[in-house]
């Protein structure tokens, strides 16, 4: 808004600091609030039992056995967080990530312990295959062409089974995170064959490669074997355009909601999506790399942790995200309630 489109007063019979003498008026003025029903929390599970097991560049978040789980989610519904996006790690991993869409897979017997501890969670499962396959990628690997690469249109029938599995099992949503052309449509077409016309689909529309993740792969435990995935991920230095058009391809294709990942060094992009796609909710996720940054800094004392997360996703929220992903959603729901 330019300034000759309202009345800018001026000093002193203009005095903003006004504004933000009482901690009430500043209460009453905010124009972004965080609530912990807009808040979704990352949970890892893995088979065993009893397995607690830290992820050493995450502190406080944990790969879980099932029995673990059951506990985990109890807490989180009781906090009132709005939900849990769910990634599996598999006990064996082969070329097609076959135990993605497995009936007895590790997501789906997750969905079925959340459903048991905690029927009011809102579980959402992560759609893709880097964490079940032994190559680490995103799909089928295709060596046809003379370059190892994914193949995207053969990829897009295993998402479909693996939604189809996941919302049998118990899945509210589905996310697809793997950046496949073509992939909501897929996983609609399957879904509503499969008479599952009501499971949305949550999809990773704008997905940047880049190096805020690797966190994330030593706690799911998929860090690609060999290249990497900036292939099929977005280049961060790509125009702001190819965002919109990612986002505009999903939403044709069936997507209920859509998403920007990583959230800080895209605000631009949540920002400029959420502008250009007014109604359609975004979410936003505050990755790995971003939290585990000030965990270590607080770790030293160089930052107040709760001060420093507390800012990052209200700036999320502010930039025009509806959902937020973040491994804090325990820490936030707290704090807001204190």
């Amino acid at each position: 808004m330019s300034s000759e489109s309202y009345s800018l007063g001026a000093f002193p019979t203009t005095r903003l600091r006004r504004l933000r003498q009482h901690p009430r008026l500043r209460e009453l003025t905010r124009g972004t609030r965080l609530h912990a029903g807009q808040l979704l929390y990352p949970l890892f599970v893995r088979g065993g039992k009893g397995v607690r097991q830290e992820i050493s560049s995450m502190p406080g978040v944990f790969q879980l056995s099932l029995d673990e789980l059951e506990k985990e989610v109890r807490e989180v519904a009781e906090l009132g967080v709005g939900g849990i996006l769910l990634f599996g790690i598999p006990d064996e991993k082969d070329p097609t990530g076959a135990d993605s869409f497995s009936d007895d897979g590790i997501v789906q017997q997750s969905l079925r312990v959340v459903k048991r501890a905690a029927p009011q969670l809102y579980a959402v499962t992560d759609v893709c295959f880097c964490e079940y396959t032994d190559h680490g990628h995103c799909g089928v690997i295709d060596q046809s062409t003379g370059r190892t690469d994914v193949n995207n249109d053969a990829t897009l029938e295993l998402l479909g089974k693996q939604a189809v599995s996941h919302a049998r099992a118990g899945a509210d949503m589905v996310a697809p995170s793997g950046m496949m052309d073509g992939m909501v449509g897929a996983i609609r077409k399957a879904l509503d064959g499969a008479s599952l016309t009501h499971v949305p689909i949550m999809a990773y529309s704008a997905k940047f490669a880049g190096g805020f993740y690797g966190p994330f792969r030593e706690a799911a435990e998929s860090t690609p074997q060999f290249g990497d995935r900036r292939s099929y991920q977005m280049d961060c230095a790509a125009d702001p355009g190819q965002a919109l058009r990612e986002t505009a391809f999903d939403i044709a294709e069936g997507a209920d909601v859509v998403m920007v990942k990583p959230a800080l060094a895209y605000l631009d992009i949540v920002a400029e999506v959420s502008r250009t796609f007014p109604g359609v909710p975004l979410a936003a996720y505050n990755v790995s790399g971003e939290y585990s940054m000030v965990k270590a800094a607080a770790a030293r004392g160089w930052i107040d942790e709760r001060a420093v997360a507390t800012e990052i996703v209200t700036g999320i929220v502010r930039a025009g995200a509806t959902i937020v992903i973040t491994y804090w959603a325990k820490d936030l729901a707290r704090w807001l309630k204190a």
